[in-house]
């Protein structure tokens, strides 16, 4: 029976296939689905049946690993079908087919694209969905566009880790409200990734990206360390750890620690163990500006030791890095005394004021939009009201 399913399947795909890959048809497709299927069915007898045999080839090519054909075949049924259930899992079915050919560019825009299906999918009113007359029992939307999400955030490691621009992509999206708000109700244990993301992507003096950072990018170890301390509760590891001893505690021999754990804890990561020299540069990037910040007067041998260095290369590490970076506006370095002497201005207080509520008009627009989301599903589901009629 299976044998002759595939066989079924097998003269039904290679029909639809026959016409697809016809320049003419190509051509004479719009954005309408409906009126191409209409435009199909008309010149040359294509069913929705033989459509559908694109999806399940696709799956077929899928189970035996021909990843390659089988999102070729995804594609093209995803661009005809009107099924949305089936169309989102041709999607999901998509993005998988090219994370494992390592089609990192071409995931990247499948991931966007399935992204965008998923938060367009606006989750209809619960009530109305638990008023079903059937015996399955009924599914809250928005739970599922939540699970989802959540599948989509873990998914979307293998693309964020190994494209190019992986990481600051990573960031935009999860520091983001919506994902943020994912991240913290289902999978918690996605901040060590975001924590190592914020660290990498932070400047150091061997950095060779120049692609412009968004304000998102660069304060985005400061955003972290505010979801870190709110979620301390129900996770954290060393990498997490690291950031609160430095940026919240300042306790930088509990941050050396941390950083000593946190580096066998990359090292041995699925997705970080291909940066975990960038981490490492980026973490004692990290770990000597903060005690610049904080103090004026810093003996060079005991900052190698809190960077988990020899003194002699420490030394060099520590002079490249202010020669290098903006810290050398405001140091400079005693070789004699092996003492750096920091002399910094101190910040105006409207500085301190732009700082502590940077973001805030985009927090408040945003909650304003889901209570105005919240507010219509509600004026949708409520009853109407009938006015009294006047007896005379």
């Amino acid at each position: 029976m299976q044998f002759l399913h595939t066989k079924d399947c097998n003269k039904k795909h290679r029909q639809s296939w026959i016409v697809i890959e016809n320049p003419d048809v190509a051509q004479a497709l719009r954005q309408d689905k409906n009126q191409n299927l209409q435009y199909l069915k008309d010149n040359y007898n294509l069913t929705l049946d033989q459509i559908t045999a694109l999806y399940n080839y696709g799956k077929f090519q899928y189970s035996y690993g021909n990843y390659s054909g089988a999102a070729d075949y995804l594609y093209h049924f995803r661009v005809l079908s009107t099924d949305p259930d089936l169309t989102i899992s041709a999607q999901w079915g998509k993005l998988a087919s090219d994370i494992l050919t390592g089609k990192w560019d071409v995931a990247l825009e499948e991931l966007n694209s399935l992204r965008e299906a998923i938060d367009s999918r606006t989750p209809a009113p619960f009530a109305s969905v638990s008023s079903s007359t059937n015996n399955t029992p009924a599914v809250d939307p928005a739970l599922s566009q939540l699970h989802s999400r959540t599948w989509l955030v873990h998914w979307s490691l293998f693309v964020y880790f190994n494209h190019p621009q992986g990481r600051a992509l990573l960031l935009e999206t999860f520091l983001s409200p919506t994902y943020l708000n994912t991240i913290q109700t289902s999978c918690p244990w996605i901040l060590r990734y975001v924590a190592a993301a914020a660290i990498i992507s932070s400047p150091t003096p061997t950095s060779k990206s120049s692609a412009p950072q968004s304000s998102r990018v660069k304060n985005a170890v400061r955003e972290v360390v505010k979801v870190i301390q709110m979620e301390n509760y129900q996770y954290t590891d060393p990498v997490t750890a690291f950031l609160t001893q430095l940026h919240v505690e300042f306790d930088f021999e509990a941050a050396q620690k941390e950083l000593q754990k946190a580096e066998k804890v990359v090292s041995d990561d699925f997705f970080l163990g291909d940066f975990h020299d960038e981490f490492l540069e980026s973490a004692r990037c990290l770990v000597s500006e903060a005690h610049c910040r904080i103090h004026q007067r810093i003996d060079i041998g005991d900052l190698s030791d809190r960077l988990n260095l020899p003194r002699d290369e420490g030394e060099k590490w520590i002079v490249n890095l202010i020669r290098e970076t903006r810290m050398g506006q405001d140091a400079k370095i005693d070789l004699e005394k092996n003492l750096i002497q920091i002399s910094r201005p101190p910040q105006p207080v409207y500085q301190s004021v732009i700082e502590k509520t940077r973001g805030l008009a985009i927090r408040t627009q945003a909650l304003g939009a889901a209570i105005a989301r919240s507010g219509a599903a509600a004026a949708q589901t409520a009853p109407q009201s009938v006015e009294p009629v006047a007896v005379s």
